[in-house]
């Protein structure tokens, strides 16, 4: 696989998100021993950069990539994050915590998880808006020079964040969400830093071009869902989704909402069968044509998605192709 550079060590341009083998989608598929194999071959193909969380599964996640990397560790670049507690598995009720005691707490809590001796990237999930910015950031740093954590990212955040953290401790990464129907990290109009399920903080404007900010400023961009919750994949052709799987009560994915927004796969199908590849390749392909720090974690619990996926680094759209692209429709429905 083509790799990029991350904070100067090469990853594969396509990396792995794993939050979906532990919780939020089909959760009745959930296969720790197949997620396990998956994230291994997920290695073999050159898929190096792996990201999950303690939130996802209320530590699960975390306990999981820990397993499938024993005796792997060095093959792999992993990021985790902290300042989100899941108050509830059940409901799903999330919490902001930034406080800097937390923070370090919680990457006592990941390294043992993940059986390691480093964090290699640990994002803030989320800013706390009743914690100062600075103090979760400096404690963060302090993990850095204790040698528990390499460097750290922030996750949905907007410009005027990232620049205040970045004069403290430098920023490597920011990941946010970003596809073909989700484009407010590019500077979209209305896009709001931070919003989670059931969550109304956020800065309550927009967020700026951040995918702009972190090639200027050294960072890598991490586009989390660059499939649309798998709707860019063309194969969610129906709103019909149990109960546990977060795409049953998502603004998009429902009837109305889910057949005007065919029209953005129609266009991607199309892109697709001039390449003879896959609308996932495609949507995948679009985010790394976004800039060569463009580092996508599109996630799955099958192997053969898994393949595809990483396909999608040795396709190159032309110029004509992404001003087809360019011109989608805006999504119907809110991201959530």
């Amino acid at each position: 696989m083509r790799t990029r550079d991350f904070a100067g060590t090469p990853v594969g341009a396509v990396g792995l998100g794993c939050m979906g083998m532990s919780w939020a989608y089909t959760e009745s598929e959930r296969d720790d021993e197949a997620s396990v194999a998956l994230i291994r071959e997920a290695l073999d193909l050159g898929v190096t950069f792996l990201d999950t969380a303690q939130p996802y599964g209320d530590g699960h996640n975390e306990t999981l990539v820990g397993r499938a990397l024993k005796g792997r560790r060095d093959e792999a670049v992993v990021a985790t994050k902290t300042g989100l507690v899941v108050e509830s598995p059940v409901t799903r009720n999330i919490v902001r915590d930034g406080r800097p005691e937390h923070a370090k707490a919680s990457a006592e809590d990941s390294l043992r998880r993940l059986g390691t001796d480093v964090i290699d990237l640990y994002y803030l999930h989320r800013v706390d808006p009743d914690v100062p910015l600075a103090e979760t950031w400096g404690a963060m740093a302090e993990l850095v020079a204790e040698g528990k954590v390499r460097t750290l990212g922030l996750s949905e955040v907007s410009v005027a964040q990232a620049a205040e953290a970045h004069a403290i401790h430098p920023v490597a990464a920011v990941q946010s969400e970003l596809s073909l129907w989700t484009r407010d990290a590019m500077g979209a109009p209305g896009g709001r830093a931070g919003t989670l399920p059931g969550d109304t903080a956020g800065t309550g404007g927009g967020v700026g071009d951040v995918v702009g900010w972190c090639a200027a400023n050294g960072a890598a961009f991490v586009p989390f869902s660059p499939l649309g919750r798998g709707f860019l994949t063309g194969t969610v052709t129906s709103a019909d989704f149990e109960g546990t799987d977060f795409r049953a009560g998502n603004p998009r994915f429902q009837e109305d909402a889910l057949r005007a927004n065919m029209r953005i796969v129609d266009v991607v199908k199309a892109v697709a069968a001039r390449h003879g590849a896959t609308p996932a390749q495609v949507a995948i392909a679009w985010t790394l044509a976004q800039g060569d720090h463009v580092i996508p974690i599109p996630g799955t619990k099958k192997r053969r998605y898994l393949r595809d996926n990483a396909g999608a680094a040795g396709l190159d759209l032309t110029e004509t192709d992404l001003a087809e692209l360019g011109e989608v429709p805006a999504a119907v429905g809110g991201r959530y």
